[in-house]
């Protein structure tokens, strides 16, 4: 489910259609198809979604091997098999639902508690889609989590398995440590200047130096666009002008009803009835103003606002019926209005508080339009000046001051840089590992030229070129010789250690004895404290049938460690809350594998038939 559920929000089940077998065609599943079209389409995304979430470290060559393509292949075809399955089984999404769906969508909500649905319109038109498009998409994908959810539901864990593998990670054990440090066995080690040499031409990666270069650089961003605008008070007061709608808050009226609740199909001697009883209301607050939220909390039939005195709130047009809408705005802070009817029953209706229409002066947003117009321009701005970037560090490759000169932009120069990035430089411009793929190019290394505009942000150009150039080496053995003497000591004693910890390993096993161990100490899988955690793995993974029990475990630069484990049990308090966690986890499990069983189950149903391979990957599409 990790790799099938997330793949039908980019492509949606609603479009898996039949095309017919064509020479595009390279695979069917059932009476579907899916065309080189659609395959690169899944690619594309793929390669988006990465490349969103890795950033610098992006590298689009990962995605065009034979694995990757066939990955993307399989996951195309088993969205059809489940897809095939959503139809044959007619899973469908209720108005409701998707309603619901579309309404929690984050960010879509206007001040006055609406919907905003033109900036829902524009949201999707971003992503190439419509309304009724993206509906349809959902109902698919709602529909598909309806199947998954049954499947993965009928996943079961045994009380019996569940309790069985929470007693083996929360078991104890009570062991001692003896301790062979590589420290106590250096004195016994000899390094001759044959291992020496042995050390140093088996490990000479160690020993080398990357090739580096001393590189000049020019960086074109969108603040050094911003630098070269300027926004004039005629700029900002016409945009004002233009958008004085954006800086006017509409008239706002918070209001009050008694609702007398009739129904539809009511009869007229109902509705009379009803509208006596409103008529009745009226009067009453009419001659006592302030009981008005008392009598609402008495006697409306809405149940919603009586508890809260009738108070609807602020009304925005639009979000009430025409009638009780129409009512609210004719009325003055304080009025009650006459009898209301609507299709909910009849209203009495009060005007709690009015905030006025408020449009804020020039002043006020004149800072906040002079910061959107400079951005505005900037933008603007900084595509001319891309434009000639990229053109002057082709046309004059053989310095980057032209354009430094022509577009006011600095040359900077760093030394030392390699091939591949290097995390100490952070986001430097230079420290892109697209940039330095140019840097170290060809044509950059022996010809001196300026590398192409190089994109390594959005709205950020980066041009260099070497100055100095290092070709990678070797350290000379005479540098080194200390360093290896040290290191083959070291490895030589973890040696002698590992020889003399085995025997004496052999004998403690023979005989049981505990001399020369250190105090006892109770270790589990979840408490690892008191020995080496290097070991715990051994100690827990050794075999108790027969107490005391031995093990022995190399330890990574300190030496042998021998461990006595006497004793074994379970905890005196179960950790509850901890079991449940470890039983939902087997659940998870479970149900996963449950669904990837159905999937290939479904795939296997379907008759997939590969017509031809798939072709090399998509087109290069470069980050904005």
């Amino acid at each position: 489910m990790l790799i099938i559920v997330p793949s039908f929000a980019l492509v949606g089940i609603s479009g898996y259609q039949s095309f017919g077998d064509g020479a595009n065609t390279i695979a069917k599943v059932g009476d579907q198809v899916i065309t080189q079209q659609q395959y690169e389409e899944a690619q594309r995304q793929q390669i988006d979604r990465y490349r969103q979430m890795m950033g610098e470290q992006f590298d689009q060559k990962l995605f065009d091997t034979p694995e990757a393509r066939k990955g993307i292949l399989d996951n195309l075809i088993a969205e059809r098999a489940v897809a095939a399955e959503v139809g044959r089984a007619k899973l469908s999404i209720s108005d409701a639902v998707l309603q619901k769906e579309v309404l929690e969508i984050p960010g879509l909500t206007l001040p006055d508690g609406k919907f905003d649905l033109e900036r829902y319109k524009a949201m999707l038109a971003a992503q190439g889609m419509t309304p009724q498009m993206y509906d349809a998409r959902r109902r698919s994908d709602l529909a598909l989590q309806q199947l998954a959810g049954a499947v993965q539901n009928s996943a079961f864990t045994p009380g019996s398995v569940a309790q069985r593998l929470s007693d083996v990670t929360s078991q104890e054990r009570e062991v001692q440590e003896l301790l062979l440090p590589v420290a106590q066995f250096v004195p016994q080690v000899k390094v001759t200047d044959e291992m020496v040499k042995a050390f140093y031409d088996k490990n000479s990666k160690l020993f080398e130096i990357p090739e580096q270069a001393k590189i000049e650089y020019t960086v074109l961003d969108a603040a050094a666009a911003g630098e070269q605008v300027d926004v004039t008070d005629a700029d900002v007061a016409a945009y004002y002008d233009k958008n004085k709608k954006a800086y006017t808050s509409a008239e706002a009226r918070r209001a009050s009803h008694i609702l007398i609740a009739v129904k539809k199909d009511a009869s007229a001697a109902d509705k009379a009835a009803a509208k006596a009883k409103a008529d009745a209301i009226l009067a009453e607050v009419r001659k006592n103003p302030a009981s008005f939220a008392a009598v609402a909390k008495a006697k409306s039939e809405d149940p919603a606002s009586a508890e809260l005195g009738g108070d609807l709130d602020v009304v925005a047009k639009g979000s009430m019926p025409k009638p009780v809408e129409d009512a609210i705005y004719s009325l003055k802070q304080g009025d009650i209005s006459d009898v209301v009817p609507s299709e909910y029953g009849y209203h009495v209706l009060t005007v709690t508080s009015v905030k006025p229409e408020h449009v804020k002066t020039l002043d006020e947003v004149k800072g906040e339009i002079t910061a959107d117009l400079r951005k505005q321009f900037a933008a603007k701005k900084f595509s001319e000046m891309a434009e000639q970037f990229t053109d002057l560090v082709y046309t004059q490759s053989d310095s980057l001051k032209p354009v430094a000169d022509k577009l006011k932009l600095k040359v900077e120069t760093v030394a030392n840089v390699s091939r591949t990035p290097s995390p100490a430089l952070g986001n430097a411009p230079y420290n892109n590992a697209k940039f330095l793929t140019a840097i170290f190019s060809n044509d950059s290394l022996k010809e001196k030229r300026n590398t192409e505009a190089v994109t390594v942000a959005p709205n950020v150009l980066v041009s260099g070129r070497v100055v100095e150039f290092k070709p990678a080496s070797k350290r000379p053995l005479a540098e080194v010789d200390a360093m290896i003497r040290q290191r083959v000591t070291l490895e030589e004693a973890a040696k002698l250690a590992k020889k003399e910890g085995e025997t004496k390993l052999a004998a403690l096993k023979a005989s049981g004895d505990a001399t020369g161990f250190g105090a006892a100490q109770w270790v589990s899988r979840s408490k690892l404290d008191g020995i080496n955690r290097a070991a715990i793995v051994q100690v827990m993974k050794a075999d108790t049938s027969k107490l005391p029990a031995y093990v022995g475990v190399e330890l990574p630069a300190l030496g042998y460690g021998i461990y006595r484990i006497a004793k074994v049990q379970q905890p005196a308090q179960v950790d509850e809350a901890r079991r449940q966690q470890e039983k939902d986890q087997i659940n998870n499990i479970l149900a996963q594998q449950e669904m990837f069983d159905y999937v290939e189950y479904l795939k296997n149903k379907a008759k997939v038939k590969i017509v031809r391979p798939v072709t090399s990957a998509a087109p290069v599409t470069e980050a904005p």
